[in-house]
């Protein structure tokens, strides 16, 4: 896979090149929109990473002008610009997706992983392998260890079937269904002797691992492939690679001291009171660029103080002797931080995220629309055509059924085989109709959910709650809003992940809702009577029992002058309205593991 980076930050480029190397990615690398233009339009790359500020021509004007010569391959940009209004200027001059610097190395490769895979979803692969074994579907040529082996037109799709549908038990009849045509009648004993004549030529080759296990009572099934001497190899290069890249960053870490220099000469003229406006604008890029440098690099403190200095550089308003203090303090707080020495990069970083696995039975049509979807609720959902095919290897963390065109005795009969195959995962039943005689059979099987016609965010939020809750089910998150229409739909947002909400709308009461509430996070409208959002943020900084309390600000107002007062105050992060269901949960969720993760670890520590 070939990926063109566009990224003008040399330490960034170069550490990020050699993740993507490492991960065998091919990388041609272009520091400005123009020279990215160019190279995208005279090369076949399957993906572009793009960095919104970059000089020339910024990354929405090349991705407008990528999009308007027909290039369609997926654009994914790098930004340290968070707001959401930055993000749908992206998302609308056609990029497919986003990661805000500082990022985390696993999930800026998952999201690569995804979009490459989003590419070329429509074709077929070319390539299907089992350990040593590959199968070349263009010249239909099957080869072990590079040996080809002769295999007949049956046995080849036989062998097409399996490596395409690893996950899946296909019985005899099923088998018979896909690889016979409709007027021939087979035996189910004619399966039986063309899995044993695969079997025979690939051990005639000398593969002495069994590739199909027998599922007794159900059918066959891929087994995992062994660990070939190539995985080894693989990951014996990868740590070569992570250390080589951990060099780098060792390499570059003290570059960042030098990159002070230009926010130092800001920090003096704005004590000296003679701040000139392109020095002021020259601070505020280097800060912004530090902001998602630093993160990469594992100075994940380092890119907070910087973009907090980047806050209070922006804008062209008049800044005075308090700022001047501010930035100060910063500054010396940046400069502390990078002294340390940076979280090095490990194998664990690289490794894709084990999601938990639900299971959809029946109607493959409405399951499929879910797979399509699934990986942005952090879910594997696996599709199967009926309960028998039900892998008995892995225990499915929820499994959804289908009734439509089901009988009722027959469904009936399903749900209770599943009930007791699986009697700790919990099940959701999905169906098309909705009457009381069938929610009363569904519950006295003890079944989890009923869901009537529901929309596909209504069967990810229902899986949600069945799923093992993480740290956000113990969570409790206090919203301030007067309006109490906002107050609820804030709340039906929240609640369904398991959140512990309470709501208040008059902040006068806040303090004392505060201390008896003592939540984990504080959602706090902007525009409030008698004390405003950041009135009450000012008070709860003040207090060192909710030093590190983060606090969401909802407003209505994302223009730079609201945004400076808002983080000047002491909020995390804010959120504009209209509230966006996938920005609000990614965000809350986002802030309430980390700073519960943080309290564990100083519990233990203590």
């Amino acid at each position: 896979m070939k990926i063109l980076l566009v990224e003008d930050d040399v330490s960034t480029a170069t550490i990020l090149s050699e993740v993507l190397t490492a991960e065998y990615y091919t990388v041609e690398l272009a520091t400005d929109g123009q020279n990215g233009l160019t190279l995208a339009t005279l090369s076949d790359f399957d993906l572009i990473l793009l960095d919104l500020l970059i000089p020339k021509v910024d990354g929405i004007n090349l991705c407008r002008q990528l999009r308007a010569q027909g290039i369609q391959k997926p654009i994914l940009l790098l930004t340290a610009k968070d707001q959401s209004a930055d993000i749908v200027r992206g998302l609308d001059a056609g990029a497919d997706d986003y990661v805000t610097k500082p990022y985390d190395i696993s999930e800026l490769l998952a999201r690569i992983r995804a979009l490459l895979r989003r590419g070329t979803s429509q074709l077929a692969p070319s390539l299907l392998s089992w350990g040593n074994l590959c199968v070349n579907t263009v010249s239909a040529e099957v080869t072990y260890e590079r040996q080809p082996i002769s295999l007949s037109p049956k046995e080849y799709s036989l062998l097409g079937l399996f490596l395409r549908n690893p996950q899946r038990v296909f019985s005899r009849s099923d088998i018979i269904d896909r690889l016979w045509s409709l007027d021939a009648t087979p035996t189910e004993g004619a399966v039986t002797n063309l899995i044993k004549d695969l079997r025979h030529k690939l051990k005639t080759v000398g593969m002495s691992a069994e590739l199909l296990e027998t599922v007794y009572g159900l059918g066959y099934r891929l087994k995992t492939p062994p660990q070939t001497q190539d995985s080894k190899q693989t990951q014996a290069k990868r740590q070569t690679a992570i250390a080589g890249i951990n060099k780098t960053i060792e390499r570059y870490k003290d570059t960042f001291a030098q990159r002070l220099t230009l926010l130092e000469q800001a920090e003096q003229s704005l004590r000296a009171g003679k701040l000139p406006p392109k020095l002021q604008q020259q601070a505020e890029k280097e800060s912004h660029k530090l902001a998602g440098t630093l993160g990469s690099f594992g100075y994940e403190t380092g890119s907070k103080l910087a973009r907090k200095i980047e806050h209070l550089l922006i804008g062209d308003r008049n800044l005075t002797s308090k700022d001047a203090v501010q930035l100060s303090l910063l500054l010396s707080q940046l400069k502390e931080a990078i002294s340390q020495p940076p979280a090095p990069l490990t194998l664990q970083s690289f490794e894709p995220m084990q999601l938990p696995l639900v299971l959809a039975i029946n109607d493959e049509s409405f399951s499929n629309q879910l797979k399509t979807q699934a990986a942005n609720w952090g879910i594997r959902l696996e599709v199967v055509t009926n309960w028998e095919s039900v892998p008995q290897n892995q225990t499915p963390q929820v499994i959804l059924f289908n009734l439509s065109g089901q009988s009722s005795q027959k469904t009936l009969k399903y749900l209770d085989t599943l009930k007791k195959q699986f009697p700790n995962t919990p099940l959701i039943v999905i169906a098309d109709e909705d009457n009381l005689t069938q929610r009363v059979a569904v519950a006295r099987l003890g079944i989890q959910a009923f869901l009537s016609k529901p929309t596909t965010s209504e069967v990810f939020r229902a899986i949600t709650q069945a799923l093992p809750q993480s740290l956000v089910s113990q969570a409790k998150v206090m919203i301030i809003d007067d309006d109490p229409l906002m107050l609820e739909i804030l709340s039906n947002l929240l609640q369904p992940w398991g959140m512990m909400v309470k709501t208040l709308q008059n902040p006068q009461k806040f303090w004392e809702t505060l201390l008896t509430t003592n939540p984990d996070l504080l959602i706090i409208d902007l525009e409030l009577p008698t004390y405003s959002g950041i009135d009450l943020c000012r008070v709860v900084r003040q207090d060192p029992r909710w030093g590190n309390l983060p606090i969401l600000v909802v407003t209505a107002h994302t223009d730079i002058k609201f945004i400076q007062q808002v983080f000047a105050a002491g909020a995390d992060d804010f959120i504009g309205k209209p509230i966006v269901e996938p920005e609000l949960i990614t965000r809350v969720i986002s802030r309430i593991n980390r700073s519960l993760l943080q309290h564990s670890v100083l519990g233990v520590q203590c």
